[in-house]
């Protein structure tokens, strides 16, 4: 009912069979990036550092610095996490600093947090600093500084006699 009906299959054009037929160019196409996923049966004793995504549904035991960070309800991080954005729904002991900070409602975070948009739902928990994310500022102007006269230069101006 819904199986293809067997034909002989023609063979491809070639350059010894085809004369003025083109095949199709296929052009591959630049791999997206990928998260990376740490899952609930692993355990990592080390820092993570890269340019993509991590998804946390196990431990670490160490620094994660990637570009965003997601901590799954099972997840748990201890150490610091450095990101662009970083979503906790299980457990971060130790310092968070990203632009972007979103804490679900069954996260626990011990630390201070540090960032330019936080977001915190309502049964997550929070026991820390929230600090906004300074960006640099521009760099100042150098002024040349204005001379000093000792007071005993102006006490000489002032009892010189006027020429």
């Amino acid at each position: 009912m819904f199986s293809k009906p067997q034909s002989s299959h023609p063979t491809p054009p070639t350059a010894a069979n085809s004369s003025s037929v083109d095949a199709p160019v296929h052009t591959p196409t630049p791999a997206k990036k990928s998260a990376s996923l740490i899952g609930s049966d692993l355990k990592l004793e080390g820092s993570i550092t890269g340019g993509s995504e991590v998804q946390i549904d196990g431990a670490i035991v160490g620094d994660v610095r990637v570009e965003r960070v997601v901590v799954g309800e099972g997840g748990h991080v201890d150490g610091g996490v450095f990101a662009e954005a970083v979503e906790v729904r299980g457990r971060v002991t130790g310092s968070v600093t990203a632009k972007q900070v979103r804490l679900y409602g069954g996260a626990h975070v011990e630390g201070d947090i540090t960032h330019e948009q936080l977001a915190i739902e309502t049964g997550a928990f929070f026991q820390g600093r929230s600090l906004r994310l300074q960006r640099a500022a521009p760099p100042a102007q150098i002024t040349q500084p204005k001379p000093v006269h000792r007071v005993e230069d102006l006490a000489e101006q002032r009892t010189a006699p006027a020429a």
